[in-house]
């Protein structure tokens, strides 16, 4: 059994690596030390170990998350999960990031068991950051969440995108200032004068 969650681990991180359509069985069972033949002895295809990989991913992605906003209380827990999901270190490494930013347009076209994973993924992200805010009801909450969260997956996956490093610095800050409603320079933040 500890074989195939070795397996399961190594995938995510090949997937988000080299995306789901680049990374063949044999590269998989390689990353994860064993044999392509002792594949189909733990998973009947490989769409049942996308699934797999993408839930395994999508769980270290939001227990991440959780883990950044626990360290404060309110709105702080938000600018927090929200500096960290959005750092030029998560940016870089795409093997240990969200694989939802990593692998979005390839987890549209899966199967219905990984969309799932990815869904549940999504809305535990959503739970994880509506805890920073606080104003107003339970539902507009989510709502904003519901907002950051896309806001976060878009901006990781274009600050990947472009060419320009001076860009793609840009884009991660102007999303963070746009989520936390704050400016952030040269790495510092700075409150919006009124």
């Amino acid at each position: 059994m500890w074989r195939c969650r070795y397996v399961v681990t190594a995938a995510a991180a090949e997937f988000r690596q080299h995306g789901i359509a680049g990374t063949g069985l044999a590269d998989l069972m390689k990353a994860a030390g064993l044999t392509h033949g002792g594949f189909y002895r733990h998973f009947k295809s490989k769409d049942q170990l996308v699934a797999e990989a993408c839930s395994a991913a999508v769980a270290t992605m939001t227990e991440r998350v959780a883990s950044s906003a626990s360290r404060k209380r309110g709105r702080k827990c938000l600018e927090t999960a929200v500096a960290d999901y959005l750092s030029t270190e998560h940016r870089d490494n795409l093997r240990d990031g969200c694989p939802l930013a990593a692998l979005g347009a390839e987890l549209a076209r899966a199967d219905t068991q990984t969309r799932a994973a990815a869904t549940a993924g999504f809305l535990k992200l959503v739970d994880a950051l509506a805890g920073g805010f606080d104003e107003g009801t339970l539902d507009e909450a989510r709502r904003q969440a519901m907002v950051a969260a896309l806001t976060l997956i878009g901006a990781l996956t274009v600050s990947r995108v472009v060419t320009d490093q001076a860009l793609s610095d840009a884009i991660l800050r102007s999303a963070q200032d746009s989520i936390t409603g704050s400016q952030t320079t040269g790495g510092k933040k700075a409150k919006r004068g009124g």
